[in-house]
């Protein structure tokens, strides 16, 4: 090999920018751009590993919300659709991995299911269900096309960029206390500690030793804390569970044992099962409601995620911009109606992705590794159950505290800043919703400027979102106006 060969040569990144990286990289390396994010294929392959355990209860928690009974009467197989959840996860994530090129994995959107099973589903039958999901999905897919979703994103003032990591930190932290069972509904509060005010029960404590452990190796620079935190917690379970310690009812999730042979055939019974039209009983602006609910849930939620998992990862530039964004948000609004197709629900990026950031992941490579776990889990389902949910739970609450560091970029002596951030960081997990958060972020943002006298500093696409949003926050009047109910 000649001297000249070991010169470092530019190269551009997505983002269109030369940057200096060392010459006789790999195909992988020079493919997912792994030298030039500053990261390496085994943080990437850790990164994927973790994201997809933090996100594996998906498999579970899916089928279980799309359940319920249509307006026919009739249920979708729970063998069909945890292989469907499976599928539309695994397809979505490789294609985000290969062509969007960076470390956001996608999944059925809990939220986007929720609107299916609750408003959807009591209207219409599930093939029709699927039809809305589709066709949300090409309706953001549109407007990626057209650049107004990039632009969207792009109009948002970075202050609130921040404010929505932050947000989604405290969502993500409070929904890994639920599911442990650390938090629950309260007798005479809205929350309480544990049941009663205390905690009860051996797995609640096997998530705080989880996640005191992780802190600690954390606290301690070791690699792979957190996955190394979860597969400590799932032997220990799992040993503790073997030896009756627990009883097996106090697993919020099922005990973390092997029911049955490691194998099963995946069940595709319910794969294209889509149906456009008959929704004569419903009537055209009942459906229009419908897939403007499923284009807020699926655009705002994702764009907030991939806005706080883009920073964490350190993709964004200065102004809060990620390279290749555009492809990114096609891929997610492609996730709809591959979702639908599947009959999964709509895929969108999952903030659980955030995990994979924290163990170092900076590329597609990671999201990669996590679409093939979830492609390996249409055959090996069962071993997808032996991680409780209680110890999973312990890692979103570790990167719910890493993304709330972003405090420190907010200047919090600026009314026209502080509240807006104020209202959208604890609006998120008080409600349980990022699309409300990032509505009252961006309504409050126009309407303190607005009272300053700086109205002309806002750009048109944020009066536009504000516009939105206040018909998102006033939609059951409107409906009811409308006779919609």
């Amino acid at each position: 090999m000649t001297q000249q060969s070991l010169e470092p040569k530019t190269v551009a990144d997505d983002a269109g920018e030369g940057t200096r990286v060392p010459a006789g990289r790999s195909w992988l390396d020079r493919y997912f751009h792994i030298s030039q994010r500053g990261s390496s294929v085994a943080r990437e392959v850790r990164g994927g590993v973790t994201t997809f355990m933090a996100m594996a209860y998906i498999l579970l928690l899916n089928p279980l919300i799309l359940s319920g009974k249509d307006v026919a009467g009739s249920t979708l197989g729970q063998q069909a659709l945890i292989t469907a959840t499976a599928f539309a996860a695994a397809l979505s994530t490789l294609l985000m991995g290969f062509f969007g090129k960076v470390p956001l994995a996608l999944a059925a959107g809990l939220s986007v299911s929720g609107v299916l099973a609750s408003q959807v589903a009591p209207q219409m039958t599930w093939p029709q269900a699927m039809g809305m999901c589709v066709m949300y999905g090409v309706v953001i897919m549109l407007l990626v096309v057209t650049g107004l979703r990039e632009m969207i994103m792009n109009a948002i003032p970075l202050a609130l960029k921040h404010a929505i990591t932050m947000g989604i930190g405290l969502f993500v932290a409070l929904i890994g206390f639920y599911k442990a069972g650390f938090v629950h509904q309260g007798q005479a509060t809205p929350v309480s500690l544990g049941p009663a005010g205390e905690l009860a029960g051996w797995p609640v404590l096997l998530f705080a030793v989880t996640l005191l452990a992780i802190f600690m190796l954390q606290a301690r620079g070791v690699p792979g804390a957190i996955l190394l935190g979860i597969v400590g917690g799932t032997v220990l379970a799992v040993l503790l569970n073997a030896l009756d310690v627990i009883d097996p009812k106090q697993w919020a999730s099922g005990a973390p044992e092997l029911h049955g042979g490691a194998v099963s055939m995946p069940d595709f019974s319910i794969f294209g099962d889509v149906e456009f039209g008959g929704w004569g009983e419903v009537g055209a602006m009942t459906v229009g409601m419908i897939v403007f609910t499923l284009v807020l849930a699926g655009f705002f939620d994702a764009m907030a995620t991939i806005i706080g998992v883009g920073t964490e990862a350190k993709l964004a530039d200065d102004k809060g911009r990620m390279p290749g964004l555009s492809k990114a948000l096609f891929i997610d609004g492609a996730g709809g109606a591959i979702g639908g197709v599947a009959g999964a629900s709509g895929q969108t990026v999952f903030v659980e992705s955030a995990t994979g950031v924290g163990e170092g992941a900076r590329t597609g490579l990671s999201s990669v590794v996590t679409g093939l776990f979830f492609a390996a889990c249409l055959f090996f389902t069962p071993l997808t159950a032996i991680v409780p949910g209680e110890v999973a739970a312990a890692a979103l609450v570790v990167i719910g505290a890493m993304m709330m560091m972003n405090a420190r970029h907010v200047d919090w002596s600026d009314r026209a800043t502080a509240i807006p951030v104020f209202l959208t960081v604890v609006i998120m997990p008080f409600t349980y919703s990022i699309t409300a958060g990032v509505a009252a972020g961006v309504i409050s943002y126009v309407a303190i400027k607005t009272a300053q006298g700086k109205a002309r500093e806002i750009g048109a696409f944020m009066w536009g979102l504000t516009v939105i949003f206040l018909v998102y926050f006033a939609l059951d009047p409107i409906e009811s106006w409308m006779g919609v109910h």
